[in-house]
């Protein structure tokens, strides 16, 4: 999934690119970069905890975060409602198996994997209770839900309604927590993703804010200066912070990351 305006960079290989629609993000395409690379960044910092473990990717969209968790899991299933991310998944990335269905209607059985990871996805639902209830059912018990989503305090700030017409509800720290313990889970973190060192010159070079450069160009059908299309296709997911709400405001962050374990009673 991706929380980026819908950009108008050609796809040029069909069978390696699947085509951006603004509701996903993609890899290998130069101006769809920086929202890569924030995507990216919660999978690095993840990949661990998938070691030996059944996973379920839950909005797989193109499927590039499931292959990296495949790298370590014992196996990845992916779940997507899209027919056509998810013949690109299949055809792609062989090594995880991929169902086409509705995240508040898994295709899996009761206690099946260990981890499902829902990243960049809750936002896009309308009955968000239901599909956690969904992620609740298909966790063994004491099995892990690793979810992001922007900050509706930095993303949309001040609206009641989402500025990316993609998005039905987003969520603030607090909102979120709310919505996991409610259906069952304990939150153990509650992290946010930040902009580092680099990406924070870089904030300072394009008049404050980085995003914006990006996205008022896009808004407004402009083409990109040279400088900017190449100071977003320089950017790593290591030019990323992911810090724990003790050691910095949380509602500052750009996007959140709950780790949250299924209540073994419940």
């Amino acid at each position: 999934m991706s929380d980026s305006p819908a950009s108008s960079e050609p796809v040029l290989d069909v069978e390696q690119h699947l085509a951006l629609t603004g509701e996903r993000t993609v890899p290998g395409i130069p101006a769809e970069n920086y929202w890569f690379r924030r995507h990216e960044v919660a999978y690095d910092y993840i990949e661990s905890r998938s070691a030996g473990k059944d996973v379920l990717e839950a909005g797989s969209g193109e499927g590039y975060g499931a292959a990296q968790l495949a790298r370590r899991a014992a196996s990845v299933t992916c779940v997507d409602y899209d027919a056509q991310a998810v013949e690109h998944t299949r055809r792609r990335y062989p090594e995880v198996t991929v169902h086409q269905g509705n995240l508040i209607d898994l295709p899996l059985p009761d206690g099946s994997v260990d981890l499902v990871v829902n990243f960049q996805v809750i936002e896009h639902l309308w009955d968000q209770p239901a599909f956690v209830a969904e992620c609740h059912r298909v966790l063994r018990a004491g099995g892990e839900l690793l979810m992001s989503t922007p900050n509706r305090i930095t993303f949309s700030p001040g609206l009641d309604t989402p500025l990316n017409p993609f998005h039905t509800r987003e969520l603030h720290a607090a909102e979120l927590t709310e919505l996991l313990t409610d259906d069952g889970f304990d939150v153990q973190a509650m992290l946010g993703v930040f902009h580092g060192p680099r990406l924070r010159e870089l904030d300072a070079k394009w008049g404050g804010s980085l995003i914006n450069a990006q996205i008022e160009r896009a808004l407004a059908g402009e083409e990109w200066p040279a400088e900017l299309v190449a100071d977003v296709a320089g950017i790593t997911a290591a030019d990323f912070e992911i810090v724990d709400a003790r050691e910095r405001d949380i509602d500052t962050s750009l996007d959140l990351l709950a780790i949250a374990t299924r209540r073994a009673d419940s």
